[in-house]
This record gives structure tokens, C-alpha cells and sequence, in this order.
């Protein structure tokens, strides 16, 4: 298929969809640094070992999961002009995200309680790096419940139809990125750390 075919729509489709994928690929080359860098310092005399994955990032794990599952069923919603239903899914995958947010810094807590801290005498550099990484990937949750908070105003203003829906389609793209991002990130973590 020659890529210089089609409307300008499609074009226009395809470029946004492209600049959105390099994006995606910039920041699984930052993670896979910090994962680099997370294993070499693994050798490091003051490493912990068999450091207890906090409660609320097991549970982070299962609303990525259905978030993920809420936006297809929104998606899918649009497709077939169930407006209703693509508005309820688009509000609760919003409002899991939020939940995910605050697990994340329920899970901080729990970290803080084993008397570990991310700087100052209480910190060790394998929690700091738990910290980083968990940080930043919150960082990126937050960076994808914006386009959500667009497509839903989008949606109740009627700007997407069963066949126009390239702003609903990225913020969808984005978000399943970071839950599989949060699912490799948490296994990584846990499986280097027992």
C-alpha cells in the first residue's frame, strides 16, 4: 500500500498516528534505562533483597487492566453510536485512572511505613529507584488522563462518529501503552527484587 494514497484525512490520520508511536518509542527507551540501571545497581553491597511489593501496587495492576478494558468497550461504543455507553465507559476509565493514581501513592505510604524514604538517611538506592519508576510512570498516567478529559468533552459535544474518531483512537493508543507499561514495570520490579 503506498502511504502518500488516500485523503488528506487519512494522511493526516496516519501522521498523528506516527508521531504518537515515535513519542511511545522514546519513552520505552527512557524505561528501559532506568531498568538498565536498576539491574547494574542490583549488584551494589547495599541492594535489598527480597523487598515486599506494596499491597496497592498489586491492585494498581488490576485497574490498568479494567480501565483498558472500559476504554474498548467505549470504543466500541462509538462504533456502533452508543453514545450513552461510550460516555459512561470514557467517565469510569477516567475515574480508574484517578483511583490508579491514588493506589500509587497509597502503595508510597506503605513504603514510607517499612522506613524507607527517597532521600536522606532513611533511603537506600533500591526503593529510590522504585520511587523514580514508579514516579514517573504516575507522571505518564497523568499525561494520559488529559487526552481522556478532552475525549470525553469531545464526545458530549458530538465531535466523534462512528467513522471520525482519530482524537478518541490516540487517547486510547496512549492509555493501553501505559498499562502495559505499569504491568511490565511492576513484574520487572518484583521478579528482580525476590
Amino acid at each position: 500500500m503506498d502511504l502518500t494514497q488516500g485523503t488528506k484525512q487519512d494522511k493526516n490520520s496516519r501522521a498523528k498516528k506516527m508521531m504518537l508511536y515515535f513519542g511511545i518509542g522514546a519513552l520505552v527507551m527512557s524505561f528501559a534505562g532506568w531498568t538498565s540501571a536498576f539491574i547494574v545497581s542490583s549488584s551494589r553491597p547495599d541492594w535489598l533483597q527480597d523487598f515486599v511489593m506494596p499491597t496497592p501496587f498489586w491492585t494498581s495492576i488490576v485497574i490498568m487492566l479494567i480501565s483498558s478494558v472500559t476504554f474498548i468497550i467505549a470504543r466500541k461504543a462509538l462504533e456502533k453510536n452508543n453514545k450513552n455507553l461510550t460516555t459512561i465507559m470514557l467517565v469510569v476509565t477516567f475515574v480508574l485512572g484517578l483511583f490508579f493514581v491514588f493506589n500509587q501513592f497509597k502503595g508510597f505510604s506503605q513504603i514510607i511505613e517499612m522506613g524507607y524514604n527517597f532521600t536522606g538517611p532513611t533511603s537506600n538506592v533500591t526503593v529510590s529507584y522504585i520511587y523514580l519508576i514508579a514516579v514517573v510512570h504516575i507522571l505518564h498516567v497523568a499525561a494520559g488522563l488529559i487526552p481522556i478529559l478532552v475525549v470525553i468533552i469531545n464526545h458530549l459535544r458530538g465531535k466523534y462518529t462512528p467513522n471520525n474518531y482519530l482524537g478518541f483512537e490516540l487517547a486510547e493508543i496512549f492509555w493501553h501503552f501505559v498499562d502495559i507499561l505499569w504491568l511490565y514495570l511492576f513484574f520487572f520490579l518484583y521478579f528482580f527484587l525476590n
